[in-house]
């Protein structure tokens, strides 16, 4: 009789390792591309139960039993993507790594705070009223640089940023700004923060050209200081776009529009920036070129054509508009 209770032991001892190892060793095809998020805080019984739920796993009690007796690491919150089929084994050591699933958000050089909400919320990661909730109120993020910011307009810099959908608009948001800090440090922009993003933001919206950067700089320096309109078309662009009333192209009505942006009324320069500048913005701005320029216009080809004098600025605008035509 013990012998018989031994052996119906031993056998389902080994029916139970049997199935152990067909759980935990067994390949498992997600139904097609599947996402999981885990948020954080989430208790491995409850990763267990979600990963189960996906049918990214045979068995949330195998899971849990692997993950104890072979305790590697905390598993990491995040978004997990499940395309290719994987073991019970295969999907712990993910979690482990914590191989989560990153959306790009890529900012180029002078996007504002609604461009990049839009991207925000183009690559999955929220709405973009969200992020402009952060973008306009959390100012504390650069309350040392720019004092009298009324948004993270300008502060948040151009580049390409890996985010997770765990990870908070205000987190995404301070990520940008200390992306600003470090290229600010490297170009030295200590002193007169506000003032030279704010102008490196229209230089950045005026040209792309980087060679034509310091030239662009050096013509809103001189009329600052002769106390002459800037008259920059991407201020009066930037205050409809504050207003909601923007269609996508100016009309000479609109440069009498009342707003502090509103370049051709107001002397000097706008409340703050109206987008994100990049590098060869904020160093021109900080080094302008030596010229007495007081104007300039683009020549139809990606370029433009700078001026001393109001009847020489006459000419270019003249021969644009010849150039235009002729296409």
């Amino acid at each position: 009789m013990v012998r018989v209770f031994a052996i119906t032991v031993l056998l389902a001892v080994a029916a139970g390792a049997g199935w152990l190892s067909w759980v935990l060793l067994s390949p498992v095809t997600p139904p097609q591309s599947k996402v999981v998020l885990l948020h954080p805080g989430y208790s491995t019984r409850h990763i267990a139960n979600e990963l189960k739920a996906a049918g990214i796993i045979r068995n949330e009690e195998a899971f849990l039993l692997w993950h104890y007796v072979h305790h590697r690491g905390s598993l990491k919150a995040g978004e997990y993507l499940f395309e290719k089929d994987a073991n019970t084994i295969d999907i712990h050591n993910r979690l482990v790594r914590g191989d989560v699933y990153v959306h790009t958000v890529v900012v180029p050089e002078g996007y504002n705070i609604f461009d990049i909400a839009d991207a925000i919320q183009d690559a999955g990661l929220g709405s973009s009223a969200d992020f402009l909730k952060v973008a306009t109120s959390d100012t504390a993020l650069i309350a040392d640089l720019a004092p009298h910011a009324k948004s993270l307009e300008g502060y948040l810099f151009p580049s390409t940023y890996e985010f997770t959908r765990t990870q908070s608009m205000d987190e995404m948001a301070a990520a940008m700004v200390k992306q600003f800090r470090q290229v600010a440090r490297e170009i030295g922009l200590t002193s007169d923060v506000e003032k030279t993003v704010t102008l490196a933001s229209i230089i950045e919206k005026e040209t792309g050209v980087a060679d034509e950067r310091p030239l662009v700089a050096s013509v809103y320096y001189n009329r600052m200081e002769k106390r002459i309109p800037l008259q920059a078309d991407p201020c009066v662009i930037y205050a409809e776009m504050l207003q909601g009333s923007y269609a996508g192209a100016l009309h000479h009505a609109d440069m009498a529009m009342n707003s502090a942006y509103n370049t051709y009324r107001h002397i000097g320069l706008p409340p703050g920036p109206i987008g994100s500048p990049g590098k060869t913005s904020l160093d021109a701005a900080m080094h302008p070129a030596t010229t007495d320029y007081f104007y300039f216009v683009s020549n139809g080809n990606g370029h433009h054509r700078f001026a001393h004098t109001l009847e020489e600025h006459n000419r270019n605008v003249a021969a644009y508009r010849k150039a235009v035509m002729q296409r």
